[in-house]
């Protein structure tokens, strides 16, 4: 899937559009998700143009995956929930339901989360 710069995560990189901002550094953005499905529901975009997980760390450079990696860590502690805990979850694709074709991470937690994945599937 190619990049489309007209996204609405590519437009609130560029400040077109506003978000709730959580963290920003040189390699990421953090905001609060407009549609939380969980009490604290965070998305972390890399600042550059990637769908997914897949063309990232085949294209991004090094600093930058590590970069990144790091500010979903620091956003996960600064969100308090490195103890009680989180989960991360990036999907890729339309199996996935990928809404916006930016690479993003959902960080989810804020109470216990349940099984992750409907069991009736096969």
């Amino acid at each position: 899937m190619a990049y489309d710069p007209e996204n609405v995560f590519a437009k609130i990189l560029r400040g077109e559009i506003p978000c709730n901002k959580v963290y920003e550094d040189e390699f990421a953005l953090a905001f609060h998700d407009i549609n939380p499905q969980a009490p604290v529901h965070v998305l972390v975009i890399p600042k550059g143009e990637y769908v997914s997980m897949a063309d990232f760390t085949a294209d991004a450079p090094a600093e930058l995956v590590v970069g990144y990696m790091r500010a979903v860590g620091k956003v996960a502690d600064e969100l308090g929930l490195i103890e009680p805990g989180y989960r991360t979850i990036a999907n890729a694709g339309p199996n996935s339901h990928q809404e916006v074709p930016h690479l993003h991470i959902h960080i989810m937690g804020g109470k216990p989360l349940g099984p992750m994945l409907d069991k009736s599937f096969g």
